[in-house]
């Protein structure tokens, strides 16, 4: 797999991770238990903001790593 792969991939699982937590959220009457899961997703949305900042620069620094280039090479 490659680097620019890997970068989507981790990406997509932090925003599915956040998606969860806003489940969680919604799932639960626990008003704690909400505040909890909340907090959390508002943490994974910074992470996913840093994130998206990185792989932008990697993918500007190193054009063979941007996914959709490749995809479509493949294709």
């Amino acid at each position: 797999m490659t680097v620019g792969k890997q970068l989507h991939q981790t990406l997509a699982s932090l925003r599915s991770s956040k998606a969860d937590m806003e489940t969680y959220t919604l799932s639960t009457e626990d008003k704690n238990a909400q505040k909890m899961y909340s907090d959390y997703a508002n943490q994974l949305q910074q992470m996913i903001n840093s994130f998206e900042g990185r792989v932008n620069y990697v993918e500007q620094q190193e054009p063979q790593y941007k996914a959709k280039q490749q995809q479509q090479k493949q294709q």
